[in-house]
């Protein structure tokens, strides 16, 4: 069999995979539309606390004008402009699953429901004046023309490398809003982290279905994302930086990547206790269990050295 014909019989087999689990996909979409509560971003703005810009005859944001702390800020920056990038994100998706019957559907439904993340986040930060607007701004515009591509993904690798992804924004949301110490902030990226969870839901839901149908596909896939797993504001300027910043604050680091995104996802799909694997899948889940004991000890030692630095600094 050439290259050419092996593609196409992979592809064949996906096509084939994403029809199967089409049924799966109409039942989870009916199950979400029926937990999913409706909320508004208009009603998380303080909007009595507004006031003009220059431009309007007031005045322009100054730095004492924020009510959150450095890192706070770095935080909310990076998950606004991770969530602004949703066009980018919506293209990813129906290309690979498609925008027809249930695929479809719950497409337009996941994007519709990310829409409102970006509105609130943005309009939270103007209005209480968070942040630097302009700056904000601009990033916004490199971020957005630069959008973000995943590469050659398939369909599956897809839905696997998003039920890691959901649940990891939803875990960065969350804390992001514990750190600003504003209750109004909180309370919004807690919102926005439901939302975030319930597509996870889905996702790992779907991921399911497929090990059931497909196991040495689908295990291949989710080694290859756990793998490879970038978040999606991997290209945004001054990333590495602020992951930095992110990580030694607690907000989002190793630990809480291994812990408390991947091993909880890995449990539910009991990845380490199937027995339905044949040869390359059970090839694809040791070099996966390989992988996370390497990033076990990778967080351990990351976060001794952080608790170091803390001490330090305590003590001076």
């Amino acid at each position: 069999m050439t290259v050419l014909e092996s593609a196409d019989t992979y592809a064949g087999a996906e096509a084939r995979l994403l029809h199967e689990l089409e049924p799966v996909v109409a039942a989870n979409l009916e199950r979400h539309l029926n937990v999913a509560k409706s909320w508004h971003p208009h009603d998380y703005v303080p909007w009595s606390r507004g006031r003009d810009f220059a431009f309007l005859g007031g005045e322009d944001w100054r730095p004492e004008d924020s009510p959150l702390d450095p890192v706070a800020q770095t935080a909310m920056t990076v998950n606004l402009l991770t969530e602004d990038n949703l066009p980018s994100y919506h293209r990813e998706i129906a290309t690979r699953f498609g925008r027809d019957g249930a695929w479809g559907e719950w497409v337009g439904r996941w994007t519709a429901e990310e829409g409102r993340h970006g509105i609130a986040l943005r309009d939270y930060l103007v209005v209480t004046r968070g942040v630097d607007p302009v700056e904000l701004e601009n990033l916004r515009m490199l971020h957005m023309q630069a959008g973000y591509d995943s590469g050659d993904k398939t369909a599956l690798q897809a839905v696997a490398y998003v039920s890691f992804q959901e649940l990891a924004t939803r875990v960065s949301h969350r804390n992001t809003g514990a750190a600003t110490g504003c209750p109004l902030a909180e309370q919004l990226l807690t919102r926005i982290a439901t939302d975030e969870n319930l597509h996870m839901v889905f996702y790992r839901n779907l991921v399911g279905a497929a090990l059931d149908r497909a196991p040495d596909a689908t295990m291949c896939a989710i080694r290859d994302e756990v793998v490879g797993f970038q978040m999606p504001g991997q290209g945004m300027p001054g990333y590495m930086r602020n992951s930095v910043t992110i990580a030694k604050a607690g907000i989002y680091d190793l630990r809480l990547h291994h812990d408390d995104v991947i091993a909880p996802v890995l449990r539910f799909w009991k990845i380490f206790s199937r027995d339905d694997f044949g040869p390359e899948g059970e090839q694809a889940r040791e070099e996966l269990a390989g992988f996370m004991s390497a990033l076990d000890e990778q967080a351990a030692r990351f976060v001794e050295k952080r608790d170091r630095q803390r001490e330090r600094s305590a003590a001076s």
